[in-house]
């Protein structure tokens, strides 16, 4: 047994992370990189650091996540989802169609399923969340996260929906089957249609004009008529008429026609 395998095994009983869901290649390198930098020789030194350490801890997490998020990011504006959004799609379809674009790992979907659950049940909850990555669509899937992801969670919000297991918080399994992860390129790939709602906060920072035009523009024919479009803090679209959208609340877009 090497060394890496040895350590995937141990992180595995500690945390309930399975490494081996992650490219290894790209993840020992990563991870050897880390260690490297911190004085250690190898990956069994490197675990005994890791199991004495929660400073150490939360930088292995961070690193083999590579994307850091949170849950209700931004936390007034998932009032306004949930005190004004939600309650009008609802008024005209109990089954919601909802996509999260370019979800990372996984924070923003799954606060999408726990917001809703207030309107409707579990049950009829089903989420679309994507993302390039297919790293961090592993993490999304596994639905454990650092307690610093969970400071905007409301507190019954944290005691409904999370186990605590040591350090960490899972996902409880009724939340993560309200969602379905996919890969996708939002530069490249299909957006299909009729959608009631659509977020995708915080990535278009890193793309070109022309491509948020490009973007804006497929997320305006993927909403169905009064569709909302939910965007980012540091997102706001100036003339969103440009892609038959209008302004709903604050960072939230309505499909006029």
């Amino acid at each position: 047994m090497t060394d890496y395998i040895k350590f995937i095994d141990q992180i595995k009983r500690k945390t309930g992370i399975d490494l081996q869901l992650y490219k290894e290649a790209q993840m020992k390198r990563r991870l050897t990189s880390l260690y490297e930098k911190k004085g250690y020789a190898n990956f069994e030194e490197y675990f005994h650091a890791i199991n004495q350490s929660q400073e150490l801890l939360e930088e292995f997490f961070d690193r083999m996540t590579i994307n850091v998020s949170e849950f209700y990011r931004n936390g007034k504006r998932w009032e306004v989802l949930d005190q004004k959004i939600f309650p009008k799609l609802l008024e005209k379809n109990k089954k919601l169609k909802i996509w999260s674009a370019a979800c990372s790992t996984g924070e923003e979907p799954y606060s999408l399923a726990m917001v809703l659950s207030k309107h409707i049940p579990l049950s009829q909850i089903d989420i679309l969340a994507t993302d390039l990555d297919e790293i961090v669509l592993s993490k999304a899937k596994i639905g454990i996260y650092p307690e610093r992801s969970l400071s905007e969670v409301p507190v019954e919000m944290k005691e409904k929906y999370f186990d605590q297991q040591g350090v960490f918080f899972h996902v409880k399994d009724e939340i993560k089957r309200t969602v379905t992860f996919k890969k996708h390129n939002l530069l490249k790939d299909d957006y299909g249609t009729n959608f009631d709602l659509i977020v995708c906060r915080n990535v278009m920072i890193y793309f070109t004009e022309d491509a948020k035009d490009q973007i804006y523009t497929n997320f305006g024919k993927a909403l169905r008529k009064d569709g909302i479009l939910f965007v980012g803090s540091t997102e706001q679209i100036f003339s969103p008429s440009k892609y038959g959208l209008e302004n709903e609340d604050t960072f939230f877009y309505r499909k006029s026609n």
